[in-house]
């Protein structure tokens, strides 16, 4: 019996349920693009439920007040353009009692759009999912609490950390979408990214094809902080993007670069350095040291294509979805310039 409970929580398992979760969090990243591009964040203006329900509205009668009909605690609907919350369990009569009614005070949106509402409802439910998928990785984990507790530890910590972004999420939709809370809770994901990306290589065995020098592990170890501060600029800038969008709507005038931000102008030349730098990375570790090709060759297609969508953007006045790939390939990006600076570090001991 222990040597079938063994089997069953086998390394190779273990591996496959930590693939499903940087596949779910990249998921996770890739529905938050889309909720933003159509800007579909306050779809559900209330959490975890959508305007009280398990599954939310799909008409706006649904949310207006209806006479004669059972209401739950914390079932909310639209009065004079605001949101009222039931205190508890309760059959209407007639017509409206205000007194069985709180008025949401967390904020004042209060806009019902049934696309919003389930975009933003799928994204929650993939966010549901990923947790899920991280959590049976941890119950996987198990298996190295004796001899690589680390592995355990880091699993458990990849379980806490979906919590904690769970409740940033909260947080983002109770201040109507903070641009600041929008970008920790972007950042926050691209760290779990890491870390799962971490304990996946962990488990691996060693790649002896990733020769490697000095000078390449801190070359590897440079482009991701470089990396990661064009990531940080350009969450300035699509912060300055989303406030002239809901000013003036898509498409975007050609006169909005007149009066952009500087971090815009740094953003679009600084591009071209991180070219320059990984074209000389991906050259000396295919040709001088002889690496894989694939992962460079992956890291050089999602360099166009995220050049392409940031030219795109630039030249085309922002067509619809290109910040969404623009975003996605970046995170695309770091995941798997983290992949290969680990690779690169334990091939140098």
């Amino acid at each position: 019996m222990n040597q079938n409970i063994k089997n069953f929580f086998s390394e190779s398992r273990y591996r496959w349920w930590l693939m499903a979760s940087v596949i779910i969090i990249y998921l996770i990243i890739v529905a938050g693009a889309v909720v933003r591009m159509t800007g579909s964040g306050m779809g559900c203006p209330d959490w975890p439920k959508c305007f009280g329900y398990l599954i939310p509205p799909t008409e706006q009668s649904e949310i207006e007040f209806s006479p004669e009909t059972p209401y739950k605690e914390g079932m909310v609907i639209i009065v004079d353009e605001e949101l009222r919350v039931a205190k508890e369990d309760f059959f209407t009569g007639k017509t409206f009692n205000e007194e069985n009614w709180e008025p949401y005070t967390k904020h004042d949106y209060s806009v019902f759009n049934v696309y919003h509402t389930w975009t933003e409802y799928i994204n929650r439910l993939i966010g549901a999912l990923g947790g899920l998928v991280v959590f049976i990785m941890f119950i996987f984990s198990l298996r190295y609490i004796k001899k690589r507790p680390k592995l355990t530890i880091l699993s458990l910590v990849s379980v806490l950390s979906m919590g904690i972004q769970a409740v940033i999420g909260k947080i983002v939709v109770d201040t109507n979408l903070s641009p600041a809370l929008i970008t920790f809770h972007m950042i926050a994901a691209l760290l779990i990214v890491g870390l799962l990306i971490y304990l996946l290589h962990e488990v691996k065995p060693i790649d002896y094809r990733y020769k490697s020098n000095k000078i390449m592990v801190r070359a590897a170890a440079g482009l991701i902080v470089l990396t990661l501060i064009q990531v940080v600029m350009g969450t300035q800038v699509r912060q300055y993007i989303d406030e002239q969008v809901d000013l003036f709507g898509y498409p975007l005038s050609d006169t909005w670069l007149e009066n952009g931000p500087l971090v815009f102008l740094i953003h679009r030349s600084y591009s071209i350095l991180l070219v320059v730098l990984h074209g000389w990375f991906i050259y000396k570790a295919a040709h001088t040291f002889l690496h894989p090709k694939r992962s460079y060759t992956i890291l050089a297609v999602l360099f166009v294509i995220t050049i392409l969508s940031g030219v795109f953007m630039n030249y085309l006045d922002f067509p619809f979805g290109s910040q969404a790939v623009h975003l996605v390939v970046a995170s695309l990006i770091l995941g798997l310039q983290f992949y290969i600076w680990m690779r690169l570090r334990v091939a140098l001991k």
